[in-house]
């Protein structure tokens, strides 16, 4: 074998590239039983959970907000959001995002990894009823048996129903 084997011809370079180009990544979390993506590009840090300072009269899934390294952080637990069970334990996260022009953590019950999709393994969003609104749904990823509903953070942060942005 000789040193040119080892070494990609340049065409196989660009159909790498351009195979990159249309993929995204997502962390990947689980609510209950069901797992759940989002870019990666919106993730700030993950934290461990702590109590944070409540607010008064915030809805329920509003748990409060933490200073983190100065900035006033709201915390939304996204498990009592979607109607499901908030149990805190030590697989228990926050996830810090940096959406809609400020920060907020969402509370999950565990962070899975972060994965790459290409445009292939993201498929459609279903046309059914749910305890998420269909607009926050951008898409389902699957990735062998895996199935992932992928989340528009963004949309759902900016909705109305989260009283957050002006």
């Amino acid at each position: 074998m000789s040193s040119t084997d080892l070494v990609p011809s340049p065409g196989a370079q660009a159909v790498q590239a351009l195979a990159r180009t249309d993929a995204r990544q997502f962390l990947t979390f689980r609510i209950g039983e069901e797992e759940y993506g989002l870019d990666i590009l919106r993730v700030q840090e993950i934290r461990s959970y702590e109590a944070p300072t409540r607010v008064a009269n915030a809805p329920a899934f509003v748990k409060g907000v933490v200073n983190l390294r100065g900035v006033i952080v709201p915390i939304l637990d996204l498990r009592l959001r979607l109607g499901q069970a908030g149990e805190y334990n030590a697989f228990t996260v926050v996830v810090v995002l940096n959406v809609a022009g400020r920060v907020v953590g969402i509370v999950v019950d565990s962070v899975s990894d972060v994965l790459e999709l290409s445009a292939e393994e993201i498929k459609p969003r279903p046309e059914v009823p749910a305890a998420l609104d269909a607009r926050f749904i951008t898409g389902l990823g699957k990735i062998g048996d895996r199935m992932l509903i992928l989340l528009d953070i963004e949309a759902m942060i900016k909705s109305p129903d989260f009283g957050l942005v002006d």
